[in-house]
């Protein structure tokens, strides 16, 4: 009787580990879930922002510089578009003008979303770059076609801060699980891009090769 009494402790103790160990198992099991799901949730789509992180605020501050650039551009162009020659580019410039301002409007959305206020501040880099294709047209004969080559370099070069600014933005926005934020700055970074393309083909189609033969102008 004894011993048989033992051989049950002995069973029942390795049930009781069995049991335990299946337990700890399925525990474990569900932590490591829970926790695959909740850096998903992180990484993810469905993450909330509070405003609290140092990228966050960066993020914030980032925006105030673009918000500040595209309504400082929509003058430059303005001022561009006055100063070409060739009918087909005051046209591209009219367009793009027309659509920055509606790159304004979705960024006003953007802080809206955000719950913050639209407000800009000062691009240091929009201010240069503005200010030297004004140097451009200062520096280049009235209706000639190289002034337009000028203006042409000059728009691409902002083409390709905003490209950076919005490409940046977009992927900060979708990494904080922003996605209604970052599909509205994709959306501009894809025009950006276009409109840089369109500046290309207008260059050599037609405005490259007509400046290269054109008087240089002597009154220097």
């Amino acid at each position: 009787m004894h011993a048989t009494h033992g051989g049950t402790c002995f069973v029942i103790f390795l049930n009781y580990n069995k049991t335990f160990l299946n337990y700890n198992k399925t525990n474990f099991m569900a932590q490591t879930k829970s926790s695959r799901q909740h850096i998903s949730k992180s990484n993810g789509k469905t993450k909330q922002t509070n405003g609290n992180s140092g990228l966050e605020k960066f993020f914030e501050d980032a925006l105030k510089d673009i918000y500040w650039a595209e309504k400082h551009l929509v003058k430059a162009l303005g001022k561009m578009n006055k100063a070409a020659t060739t009918e087909e580019l005051k046209s591209a410039i009219e367009d793009h003008r027309t659509q920055t301002e509606e790159h304004v409007s979705r960024l006003e959305q953007v802080f809206e979303i955000l719950g913050k206020r639209a407000q800009g501040k000062k691009c240091e880099a929009m201010e240069g770059l503005t200010k030297e294709a004004d140097e451009v047209v200062e520096e280049t004969e009235d209706g000639s076609v190289t002034r337009d080559v000028g203006i042409i370099v000059s728009a691409q070069k902002v083409e390709h801060y905003e490209i950076a600014a919005y490409g940046s933005l977009t992927q900060i926005a979708k990494m904080m699980g922003q996605d209604e934020i970052g599909e509205i700055l994709s959306q501009t970074l894809e025009e950006e891009k276009q409109t840089d393309k369109n500046l290309t083909e207008i260059a050599e189609n037609n405005i490259n090769w007509e400046a290269e033969h054109e008087p240089a102008d002597e009154s220097d």
